[in-house]
C-alpha cells in the first residue's frame, strides 16, 4: 500500500475549491437544513458495515448485531446523536464510532427488550452477507476499534471503485477498466505495460496514457469520496494517511 499512498500524497489538498460537502452540510445546518437528511442517509448507506462489524467484535451476535445497527441508525437519523459532532472535530468516521459506544452502553437493554422486528428498519440488511463477511475477519485478533477503522478504510475505497466503474461503463470503457485496474496498485502481480496491449490489441503508448488518466481519476475520486466524510480541506492529508495506516 505504500506506493499507493504516496502517489495520492502528491495530489492531496490541491485543489482551491472545497465544495460543501455531505458530513458538514449536515453540521452547518444542524441536521436540519435542505439536503442534509438525505446527504445524513446517504452516509449511513454506504458504511453501515463498519458499524456491524465493530458491534461483532464487541461480541454480540449476529442477531443481535443486526438490531442494534438497526437500531442505531434509526435513532441517529432522528438526531439522537448529533450533539456528539464536534464541528472542529468533524470527521463522520470518528463520531460514528463514538456514538455507536455510547448507543451500546446506553442502550443495549432497551434494544434487547423491545419485541424483535418490531421496529424501523432503516435499510435492507442482507445478515447473511453481513456475516460472511464479518467471518472473514474471524481469524484475525484486531480490536474493535482498529477493525473498525480497516472496514471503514475498505467500504471507502470500495465505493471509489464503484464510481469510477460506474463512469467507464457509462461510456463503454468497462472492459478496460477492469483490465486497468490492477495497474493502480504498482505490485509484483500487476500485469506489464506490453502484456496489457497485446491482450486489448493496442499500443503500449496508449496503455501508458489510460493508466496514467486512471490514475488520475482515481486521486480525484478518492479525494471526493473522503471529502464527504469531514469538514475541513485541511483534514483530507490526515485522513488519506489513516486510510492506508489501517491496513498496516
Amino acid at each position: 500500500m505504500s506506493e499507493l499512498r504516496a502517489s495520492h500524497e502528491n495530489a492531496l489538498g490541491q485543489s482551491p475549491y472545497f465544495p460543501s460537502t455531505h458530513w458538514s452540510m449536515v453540521l452547518t445546518a444542524g441536521g436540519a437544513g435542505p439536503g442534509a437528511e438525505d446527504a445524513l442517509a446517504q452516509l449511513c448507506v454506504k458504511y453501515w458495515y463498519p458499524l456491524y462489524a465493530y458491534v461483532r467484535r464487541r461480541g454480540y451476535s449476529a442477531e443481535d448485531a443486526e438490531d442494534l445497527t438497526q437500531e442505531f441508525f434509526a435513532r441517529f437519523l432522528e438526531r439522537k446523536y448529533l450533539e456528539l459532532a464536534d464541528p472542529q472535530r468533524g470527521r463522520f468516521r470518528s463520531f460514528l464510532l463514538t456514538a455507536i459506544k455510547r448507543f451500546l452502553n446506553d442502550e443495549w437493554d432497551r434494544v434487547r427488550t423491545a419485541k424483535r422486528g418490531g421496529g424501523c428498519k432503516f435499510f435492507s440488511f442482507n445478515l447473511q452477507d453481513a456475516e460472511n463477511r464479518y467471518r472473514a475477519e474471524a481469524a484475525n485478533d484486531l480490536t474493535p476499534e482498529k477493525l473498525y477503522e480497516r472496514r471503514w478504510a475498505t467500504a471507502l475505497l470500495e465505493q471509489v471503485f464503484a464510481r469510477l466503474r460506474q463512469e467507464y461503463a457509462a461510456v463503454g470503457h468497462l472492459a478496460q477498466f477492469d483490465a486497468y485496474k490492477a495497474c493502480l496498485w504498482d505490485m509484483a502481480q500487476t500485469p506489464s505495460y506490453a502484456q496489457l496491449a497485446a491482450e486489448l490489441g493496442v499500443t503500449e503508448d496508449s496503455i501508458k496514457m489510460a493508466v496514467h488518466r486512471l490514475r488520475s481519476r482515481y486521486r480525484h475520486v478518492l479525494r471526493s469520496e473522503i471529502a464527504q466524510t469531514i469538514t475541513t480541506e485541511g483534514d483530507l492529508d490526515d485522513e488519506i494517511n489513516r486510510l492506508f495506516m489501517a491496513f498496516e
